[in-house]
């Protein structure tokens, strides 16, 4: 058992607004999380109160942990605040966006109003996270201990006598058995907390006790010196009231007579008629305790909260599905619950489970066990399960699944058991038949039918049971996905699967200098360059221009890491002369840096710089000088993986900087018809065609319908949507690998062939709607666009607010890191190659592999370069300075010589044909550029075309919304006041600008484009 607990650190606030009227507060931060408030202490007079304080929570409930809502408020001290509210700001964060324990980063949150009349300014510092601590189970020695010392007590028989003087206290008796030494301390109080402490009359020390409780007069004589029993007296008090309801439960619910039976035999040393009251009296003093300690055992669990999140909205299902397109409207908020696969049809299939069987006959006279295995025959379908070696008491635990076309071959299915023989024919052990008119229906979310044992019949040799579950259901049903599949054929690269991307991180490495350098004799002018490898990504700095052991580079290197981390960092600083040969590099130490021990950041904060010691290249341990590294990951980039023009998800690496979700997109995979033979097989045509959807994080594969030019999948699928501004991809893919080990070609050489691809732009879809259409699967080949067929899908994108969605349009497209630090495009491209190379090295390791050749079909990055509109054009460079000869603008500093041997070869060139077919490749890749830049003008005239035509109904309508706001107020408002207000405003001081784009732009920027339908 485990509890959940959630760490706030609140280091520190910055920029906070003066609130005691001298120009300065005293501030402290209140904390709320699932019905918990906690708060810091009081930083006075500061305007960047620092408190580096941490607060621990209790989540209550670990499932709903994600939908809790954490509110951090701070205030100013009500003593020092000048004016009626002290509140300064708060930010709330939701329980999805906690990172684990050792994964917590410093974020800045800013500060949000609690109203639209109250202003407030500033940032404050969170450290979140959360781990599960087990709990420690309840030690029940402690309060077994007093009966122990029960016997002692006995010693002093003389005692005996007072009994007498108990009649009376008889009910009274059964207390002191649970704290012997305690009631010498205050002998009048027992009687009343006697009925409490009653419990143990069943155990045999009970009976004991009576003895023990009569010397209360010699105790107190002999505890007199000491005084150490009335100091004990309290605690001893205690113990009643803890350890009755453990040992009251079970008697409660037992009958009062037994525990006079339990009583009677140790109690010989005393009068029968004393021992019978006390164990009426228990009787009755066992049902009051047992009413005070079940409320508070009850209630304390129950507790209930308001979970602080939105659910899917319930929808109706879908009647019927057909090739045309059609749209239904949803309403929203129904209270009837919607099936998992309401957006395609139910197919039905005839589930088998094969369990176990138990006493086969045995193979011969000896005893001796064979191999057993079972056959099932539905129709003209006949599998088997593995067999199992020399065993008469198999187990199986196999599941098959038959569809439509066995289920109308025959009225029965009939499952046998068999000895495997080799060379000789099988042994038939016995059979069972079933009618499968009487088979039974499952209709999730019934729980799994519970197997049966079934005898075996049949003639000869049979002997023994088998356990088995037959029953009828549909692809809802949960162990479909894991079941041999009469449409797939059972083999393991033909079922659906479920894919996660790794989760990729930005890199930067800051190569600082190096100290204490040693170089060999043969190095006179060094030439130094530090080379940064991770994994397959290499990189060298430029040359430093101080030649001696303390070179000075100051140059940031970016690399792409995927979690979990593999490989570590290794930096080799060499001495390369500009000479075109490798072999005169001379490699003068090298360090390794595991990426675990990197720090990670969200934000553009600086960290710490760090030494490391360089060791020789050939492994030597020995001191050869010193490299100052700044490394760090980056979380507040997007790793491009993706085209941008069909990106899938577009949140930071950095989980604390996630906002929550939207609503949902559901995927209905319906089927595909008129498909194009890929392959022939036994001398035939045939297509064994499966399905690949990507959005964000998550990859889907269908199954594969083998031998069908019009497979049905009837699949569907669900993404948690952050932003509408974004892209479904669906491939269609010949899968190749069924049959790889029938062919004399190598796995490697073995290929999934592509179909054809879908995109569905999100905020094209209006919500909670269902939009059914047939597409066409187009494929780009050397001799042109050819059509491979139509796939049928079915999409519903559900959002409970619409204004959640609306202001999504008034923010930037890109986390912040992109504006404030932005990356080249050259840089981009490059990193967005590498990050998916890591993402299709990763995925070609599940089972089954999703392989590299499917994933770059996804991902568009084996796409022909010549395609317009791959990426954006951002014009960055602004003259900050009297316009003169510029060396940056004509890269004069950082050509390369083979651009300055182009630049100075006569028209008729006199190179060798190798040198002139590179140049011609890379004035093709500067052409392409164009082609891109060119492409990007197109796409602003489409967006425009979008907003005027409703291809995205939502910004079209905040359109119109805006543009009738503004032509009131330009009818209220001179015009002269309206153009004197855009001066002042575009003309403002820097101060006042922010460095994220215009909500105009970022609008504009989010209008869908053409650019999501190029091939």
């Amino acid at each position: 058992m485990t509890t959940r607990k959630v760490i706030v650190e609140v280091v520190e606030a910055r920029n906070l607004p003066p609130k005691d009227g001298e120009g300065s507060i005293s501030a402290y931060v209140m904390v709320d999380f699932d019905g918990q408030c906690k708060r810091t202490k009081t930083i006075p007079k500061k305007l960047n109160p620092a408190w580096n304080e941490k607060l621990e929570f209790t989540v209550n409930n670990p499932t709903t942990m994600i939908g809790e809502e954490l509110e951090a408020e701070v205030y100013n001290d009500k003593k020092t605040t000048v004016g009626r509210n002290p509140f300064l700001g708060r930010v709330k964060l939701l329980g999805s966006q906690f990172p684990k324990k050792g994964d917590e980063n410093l974020v800045f949150y800013t500060l949000q109003n609690k109203s639209v009349f109250s202003t407030v300014k500033g940032a404050l510092g969170l450290k979140i996270c959360y781990f599960d601590e087990p709990i420690k189970p309840p030690d029940p020695p402690p309060a077994e201990q007093p009966p122990a010392e029960a016997p002692p007590a006995e010693a002093p028989p003389p005692a005996e006598a007072p009994p007498t003087d108990a009649p009376a206290p008889p009910a009274d008796t059964p207390a002191p058995p649970a704290d012997p030494p305690a009631p010498p301390a205050d002998a009048p109080a027992p009687p009343a907390e006697a009925p409490p402490a009653a419990a143990p009359p069943v155990d045999a020390p009970t009976a004991e006790a009576p003895p023990a409780e009569q010397p209360p007069a010699e105790a107190p004589a002999a505890a007199a010196p000491g005084e150490a029993p009335p100091a004990e007296a309290p605690p001893a008090e205690a113990p009643p009231a803890e350890t009755p309801p453990p040992a009251e439960a079970a008697p409660a619910e037992a009958p009062p007579a037994e525990a006079a039976p339990a009583a009677a035999p140790p109690s010989s040393e005393a009068p029968p008629p004393a021992d019978t009251p006390p164990a009426e009296a228990p009787s009755t003093t066992e049902n009051k305790p047992a009413e005070e300690v079940k409320p508070p055992e009850e209630v304390a669990p129950t507790k209930e909260k308001t979970i602080h999140h939105y659910e899917r909205p319930p929808m109706s299902p879908l009647p019927s599905m057909s090739a045309e397109y059609f749209t239904k409207d949803i309403p929203f908020g129904r209270n009837d619950e919607r099936s998992t696969y309401d957006l395609v049809e139910k197919m039905h299939y005839l589930f088998v489970r094969i369990v176990k069987a138990r006493a086969l006959a045995s193979r011969d006279s000896t005893g001796n066990a064979g191999d057993p295995f079972v056959k099932i025959r539905v129709g003209g379908e006949v599998v088997r399960t593995r067999k199992t070696q020399n065993n008469s008491s198999p187990e199986w635990n196999q599941i098959f699944a038959f569809g439509k076309g066995p289920l109308q071959a025959a009225p029965t299915l009939e499952i046998s058991v068999w000895d495997e023989n080799t060379g000789t024919k099988d042994d038939f052990l016995g059979g069972v038949c079933f009618d499968l008119s009487e088979v039974p229906t499952r209709v999730p979310p019934d729980s799994p039918l519970a197997p049966q044992w079934y005898r075996l019949e049949g003639e000869g040799r049979v002997r023994g049971d088998i356990m088995l579950a037959v029953w009828m259901g549909t692809q809802a049903d949960e162990t479909f996905p894991e079941a041999w599949q009469s449409d797939t054929g059972g083999v393991i690269n033909t079922r659906s699967k479920v894919y996660v991307s790794p989760k990729l991180w930005y890199l930067r490495v800051n190569v600082i200098e190096a100290q204490d350098l040693e170089f060999p004799e043969k190095v006179k002018s060094p030439e130094l360059k530090v080379r940064v490898q991770l994994g397959m990504q290499v990189l060298r700095t430029r040359a430093s221009n101080n030649r001696t052991s303390s070179p000075v580079w100051n140059e940031d290197l970016m690399f792409v890491a995927g979690e979990p981390f593999e490989e570590p960092l290794m930096l080799l600083i060499e001495d390369r002369p500009n000479t075109g040969n490798n072999k005169d590099t001379t490699a003068l130490g090298q360090a390794l840096v595991g990426l675990t021990a990197i720090e990670r950041r969200v934000d553009d904060r600086m960290v710490s710089s760090r030494w490391f010691n360089l060791d020789k290249p050939n492994g030597e341990q020995k001191y050869h000088g010193r490299l100052h590294l700044r490394l760090c990951f980056d979380g507040g980039y997007h790793v491009m993986d993706e085209a941008a023009h069909s990106s899938s998800d577009l949140r930071p690496t950095a989980k604390q900087l996630w906002k929550p979700a939207l609503g949902y997109l559901e995927l209905g995979i319906l089927g595909a018809k008129n498909m194009l033979p890929m392959k022939t097989k036994g001398g035939r045509s045939t297509t064994d065609a499966y399905c690949v959807a990507k959005y964000g994080q998550k990859w889907i594969r269908t199954r594969t319908i083998t031998d069908s030019f019009n497979p049905r999948w009837n699949e569907q699928y669900t993404w948690e949507v952050y932003d509408p501004c974004t892209v479904l991809t669906l491939g269609v893919f010949d899968n190749r690998h069924i049959y790889m080990n029938s062919h004399d070609q190598k796995s490697s050489d073995l290929k999934d062939v592509r179909i054809g691809k879908v995109r569905v732009r999100i905020s094209t879809l209006e919500s909670n709607r269902i939009y059914t259409n047939s597409y066409p699967l187009l494929v780009l080949l050397p001799s042109g666009v050819k059509k491979m067929g139509d796939i049928e899908i079915a999409v519903r994108f559900s959002c409970p607010s619409l204004l959640d969605v609306v202001q999504i349009y008034n923010k930037p497209l890109l986390p912040k890191m992109h504006y404030l630090h932005p990356l080249g495009l050259t840089q981009q491209d490059m990193l967005r190659n590498i990050a998916m190379k890591i993402v299709a090295m990763r995925l070609s390791r599940a089972e089954p592999p999703l392989r590299h050749e499917v994933v770059q079909y996804m991902l568009d990055t084996d796409s022909n370069m010549w395609s317009m509109r791959r990426s954006a054009w951002y014009y960055r460079f602004r003259p900050r300075m009297p316009p003169h000869m510029d060396t940056r603008i004509s890269h004069a500093d950082t050509v390369d010589p083979d651009d300055l041997d182009e630049e100075f070869d006569p028209l008729q060139s006199s190179k060798d044909s190798e040198i002139v077919r590179k140049r011609y490749d890379r004035l093709r890749s500067l052409a392409a550029r164009i082609q891109t830049v060119l492409g990007d003008f197109a796409s602003q005239g489409e967006r425009i075309q979008a907003l005027l035509s409703w291809r995205d109904p939502r910004s079209t309508g905040m359109f119109i919304a805006t543009c009738f706001m503004i032509s009131m107020i330009l009818y209220i408002v001179h015009i002269k006041m309206v153009l004197i207000s855009l001066a002042f405003y575009f003309l403002r001081h820097p101060r006042f600008r922010e460095p994220m784009p215009a909500s105009i732009l970022n609008f504009f920027r989010r209008l869908p484009a053409l650019s999501d339908r190029i091939m």
